[in-house]
């Protein structure tokens, strides 16, 4: 019954997507001609929608950027960026590691994008995300981690109908912060489904500054904030004995916020100040984006020597009516313009305290590669937290340390430090001067890391 299921629910979708013979005609229909202001490139791009409800209308929408060199052979690699609710193409191919980013009224190259060596699919989800809607607006509260994974596994069996000659190729999930929901869970759903219709050839995950377990990783911020001068010993004292970040959230959605914690929690924002980066500490800050930090987990990024003001410039350009026109863009279901981070999305933040590292943990036993990297100079999940859970499952699923913790390089200099267990099984790498986003604050570390990771070799031991 289940294998009937799916293959009725594979034949909807490929015919949504304009399957068979058609699916080639509905690719060619999202190809991008070319991006206003962008410089000449030999690769294809293509953009748009793909249908994974047709009677309550809820399309996500797609950017895909093929390998710039042979794009018949490179692996196919999906990006999530988290949120809950950012955007995978404003964040992601536009300000991490796509091939452009924005700068004034045109596009520059990204000469560390990662469709350098794979062809890279950035998704926005869930509906509600970027150019993604639904028709029933409804939809958008209350959404949580159950329905984006079930809606993420639908748009990947509609865009393998769409672009077909993609069956069967090494693919690989990819993400950052939240996404360490998004990433697990979606893997997990396409391990079931590869049970009863083998349609996905999932080589490996990778996670960047993740959330996987809301108490471990959300608690290692005291620490970090304290060694890196950020609070004083007394706020450290009050935060570690007073009151914790996991005790903080779950008072706050239950309504029953202690004075104590509230407290202690105006203390650590104002120390820690709304003008130093918490995605990076270390880096300046668009001042005229502090005022816009809309999510918890919502990226905002600076640079000294990057554009420090790219999500600016990112939304100004995904709202050119230009830009959406080339990208068969539209803002449908309520969606009243492009933004970062969803306007209109209501996510159960609740799911945020559901631990992940477990579903990593059944991955692994499946035969599916983890790589958890971290940048950094990240106070939102700090390394310390990602290192003591991958450490934790190693112990936990009892494997031995294949390659001991060490730095590696790239071109001469150190570009972090890293860790395998179990044969590369769980690989821990950090990328150092990185941030929240490390492909945004260290785009030639994380293009190393990004190669090792694909090519399934260890990141490089001496420097060139």
């Amino acid at each position: 019954m289940r294998g009937a299921i799916a293959a009725v629910v594979s034949a909807a979708l490929l015919l949504l997507a304009g399957g068979g013979n058609g699916g080639l005609a509905a690719m060619e229909e999202d190809k991008i001609g070319v991006l206003p202001g962008q410089p000449n490139v030999s690769f294809a791009q293509y953009s748009g929608y793909i249908t994974v409800d047709a009677v309550k209308r809820r399309e996500l929408f797609y950017y895909f950027a093929e390998a710039e060199l042979d794009p018949d052979t490179k692996p196919l690699v999906l990006w999530l960026n988290g949120g809950p609710g950012c955007s995978s193409v404003g964040v992601g191919a536009f300000s991490e590691n796509g091939p452009f980013r924005p700068s004034g009224n045109v596009l520059v190259r990204n000469e560390y994008s990662w469709n350098k060596e794979a062809n890279m699919l950035y998704l926005e989800s869930p509906a509600g995300v970027g150019f993604s809607y639904s028709t029933h607006p409804s939809f958008y509260g209350g959404v949580g981690d159950s329905r984006t994974a079930r809606d993420n596994l639908r748009f990947l069996q509609g865009w393998f109908a769409k672009f077909p000659q993609y069956k069967g190729r090494e693919f690989y999930i990819t993400g950052e912060s939240y996404a360490g929901h998004y990433v697990p869970q979606l893997a997990q759903r396409i391990v079931e489904f590869n049970k009863e219709e083998k349609l996905f050839n999932l080589k490996g995950i990778a996670l960047g500054n993740p959330v996987l377990d809301f108490a471990t990783d959300f608690n290692s911020r005291a620490e970090f904030f304290w060694s890196h001068g950020l609070i004083s010993d007394s706020t450290y004292h009050s935060f570690t004995t007073v009151c914790n970040y996991s005790r903080y959230v779950s008072e706050y959605y239950h309504g029953s916020l202690s004075s104590d914690c509230d407290s202690v929690m105006s203390q650590v924002a104002k120390e820690t100040s709304r003008f130093v980066d918490k995605y990076d500490v270390t880096l300046d800050v668009c001042v005229s984006s502090v005022l816009m930090q809309s999510k918890s987990l919502a990226p905002q990024r600076g640079n000294r020597e990057l554009d420090v003001c790219v999500e600016d410039e990112t939304m100004g350009y995904l709202n050119r009516k230009d830009v959406q026109e080339a990208m068969h863009a539209r803002l449908n279901g309520g969606v009243p313009r492009w933004t970062v981070c969803s306007s209109v999305l209501e996510y159960k933040q609740l799911d945020l305290q559901i631990p992940t590292i477990n579903i990593v943990g059944g991955l692994i036993k499946s035969g599916v590669p983890v790589l958890v990297y971290s940048g950094d100079q990240d106070s939102v999940i700090p390394l310390t937290g990602s290192r003591t859970l991958v450490h934790r499952l190693a112990g936990r699923l009892r494997l031995n340390t294949t390659a001991p913790y060490r730095v590696w390089f790239e071109g001469k200099q150190v570009g972090g430090w890293t860790q395998a267990f179990g044969g590369g099984a769980l690989s821990f790498a950090t990328v150092r001067g990185a941030s929240h986003e490390a492909p945004f604050s260290q785009p030639e570390r994380s293009l190393v890391l990004f190669a090792a990771f694909l090519a399934g070799r260890p990141l490089p031991e001496s420097f060139e």
